[in-house]
């Protein structure tokens, strides 16, 4: 199974393609509540250069919501991780998690029903992104 949804985009910078990703995510109703700056991080503690890599943390409030109602310890794999990275020669992967792969480990229905839900909202999101 794919634990991920990708688009890749050719011929626009890094920070624009990340500006492009979080109006996607809002248009879909996702706010971002954590940036990691993968490849600032990686130069401050090992001292290794990498490409441009950044995990947005999106989340739902509603949807959120409802998966912590129905399953408490939920918050544990939240938010939903959204990537976007530089591969190089002009392109730039984003890369969405698909929430229903990594619920997968939780025994619950009805969770995997909301997880369907969030799997559409992203998936929809990932492919606004607009070029």
């Amino acid at each position: 199974m794919h634990y991920t949804m990708d688009k890749t985009i050719s011929g626009m910078p890094f920070n624009l393609v990340v500006e492009r990703t979080r109006e996607a995510l809002a248009r879909h109703g996702f706010g971002v509540l954590t940036e990691i700056d993968v490849a600032s991080t990686m130069k401050k503690k090992l001292d290794v250069d990498v490409a441009d890599y950044l995990i947005l943390g999106a989340c739902n409030p509603k949807m959120a919501h409802q998966a912590m109602q129905i399953e408490p310890k939920v918050g544990a794999m939240l938010p939903c991780n959204v990537i976007v990275r530089s591969l190089g020669d002009g392109e730039v992967m984003i890369s969405a998690v698909d929430p229903v792969a990594s619920m997968q480990a939780i025994d619950n229905d009805r969770l995997k029903d909301v997880a369907g839900t969030v799997r559409s909202m992203l998936h929809d999101a990932v492919a606004d992104v607009q070029t």
